[in-house]
């Protein structure tokens, strides 16, 4: 009988935080700058300059700590983790290694009906490194430091995870939490969220680890779920030949859908650590922990509690408007205006959504103001505009957030509510459809429609399809 193997996988994950200024320095941390205009002595490794530690990244990393259930070190300290590389100006790292930020927590995924906790052993603050730029023209590597001491947190969990699925949900429900926290924007595809893969194969029922390998370069959910089937048949395929697993980092290679060793744990650098001279611990007090707990903002699990309780609206949508903290903010603030949960829903969930799709954006891009949109919906509820006309003003809002009332008012485009006017219409539309009328009448309800239509056209879409239809139906007997 073939062997059947398990994967075990857990996972470092690089938060970059969302504050406006580095971790020790007064440089700025915005994304897309020219290179190496966001730098400063400190951050480029001038000799003699000092860090000074922003009081918000050990917030940031409090608050982070605290939604996933772990402990936080009443006294952490800094540490300097050296080694050589053209990114890192210093020669070395300003990170956390014995005595971390938060330890022993936990964060709660859903697969399925299935419901698991994985367990995060650590969580530290560090800088970031800059970032080298391959230019293949001139076959040459430069350098930018604006990167270089953007303040980092990293969660490492526990080996935990059995499959990519799982590892996703774990993705997803920590992208969540620091959303919803504000404390990072957590875009992978401008690296302010980077996971390393840890992952190794066992045969099933062992409770022996394998051998395992860490995978780096992984920027979507996509390339992370392709390189962990990869790299499982690629440990699978060496045991079943007898070979052994190499304890080494590797590169995955998302175009070529293969990854490749870098370096083998064997001649891995000795990092030499050792407590940062330059800073002095960091006492975190009761009170402290307390004022940051007080300000943590309702998560989504209490949230979605709490729309049961207030909005009659199912839990799909739901779950759907909290998947997203800005959707969310949206949702609530529309519906505190215009007090129609149910019909803020239906708009959130069926148009936005379509045109975010078309667009290819993501909720957090969305522009348009909860007061036009509660707007739209009460011009909508007043028959002052059809719903086609809706749909049509909601393009409008949703592109460049026009205020509906002004918008509809401008472009004419009121219902048209004088059964005079449309009675003219409707009995031209009559004279006009000889053929549709006589298939009505000999009982073919679809050329009803036809008819419909057609005085919708002459009515410039300006009037109610409910009224068309009933004097319609009344007029052809």
């Amino acid at each position: 009988m073939a062997k059947q193997y398990e994967t075990v996988i857990g996972l470092e994950v690089h938060v970059e935080l969302a504050t406006k200024t580095k971790i020790f320095c007064g440089c700025s941390t915005a994304f897309g700058a020219a290179p190496n205009t966001h730098t400063c002595p400190v951050c480029t490794g001038m000799p003699g300059a000092l860090p000074v530690l922003n009081k918000q990244v050990v917030e940031y990393a409090m608050a982070i700590g605290l939604a996933a259930n772990c402990e936080i070190t009443r006294m952490c300290r800094f540490d300097r983790k050296n080694y050589f590389y053209p990114d890192n100006p210093q020669n070395y790292q300003i990170s956390q290694l014995y005595l971390p930020i938060a330890r022993n927590g936990y964060v709660e995924i859903e697969t399925g009906d299935t419901k698991k906790r994985v367990r995060i052993h650590e969580m530290h603050m560090e800088e970031d490194a800059g970032k080298l730029v391959h230019d293949e023209w001139d076959d040459t590597s430069l350098v930018d430091y604006n990167r270089s001491g953007v303040p980092l947190v990293e969660i490492v969990s526990e080996p935990d995870m059995r499959c990519a699925k799982e590892v996703i949900a774990y993705l997803e429900k920590l992208r969540q939490i620091i959303q919803y926290l504000g404390a990072s924007d957590c875009k992978l595809q401008e690296g302010s969220m980077r996971a390393d893969v840890n992952l190794s194969v066992r045969e099933v029922g062992s409770t022996r680890f394998g051998t395992r390998t860490e995978m780096k370069n992984l920027n979507s959910f996509k390339a992370i779920s392709r390189a962990i089937e990869g790299e499982r048949e690629r440990q699978i395929e060496l045991l079943e030949e007898g070979k052994a697993v190499v304890q080494e980092t590797r590169r995955w290679d998302d175009n070529k859908e293969s990854s490749y060793a870098m370096r083998s744990k064997e001649d891995a650098q000795d990092y030499r650590y050792f407590p940062e001279p330059d800073l002095v611990p960091v006492v975190i007090s009761e009170e402290w922990i307390e004022a940051v707990r007080s300000r943590q903002p309702e998560l989504r699990t209490e949230k979605l509690e709490r729309y049961k309780r207030e909005f009659d609206i199912p839990r799909y949508d739901a779950e759907i408007l909290t998947e997203s903290k800005s959707m969310a903010d949206l949702f609530e603030a529309a519906t505190a205006i215009c007090r129609k949960p149910k019909k803020v829903s239906n708009w959130l969930m069926v148009e936005t959504m379509r045109l975010m799709k078309e667009h290819g954006m993501e909720p957090e891009e969305l522009r348009f103001s909860p007061e036009n949109l509660a707007k739209l919906i009460e011009l909508t509820d007043a028959g002052t505009i059809n719903s086609s006309v809706a749909k049509a003003v909601f393009e409008k809002v949703f592109a460049e957030d026009v205020d509906p009332e002004k918008y509809v008012e401008e472009q004419g485009l009121k219902t048209v509510h004088d059964e005079g006017k449309l009675k003219a219409a409707l009995e031209q539309v009559i004279a006009d459809n000889p053929q549709a009328v006589s298939d009505y009448k000999g009982g073919k309800e679809k050329a009803l429609g036809a008819l419909v239509g057609q005085t919708m056209k002459a009515m410039k879409g300006k009037a109610n399809p409910g009224k068309v239809n009933q004097m319609l139906r009344e007029m052809l007997g």
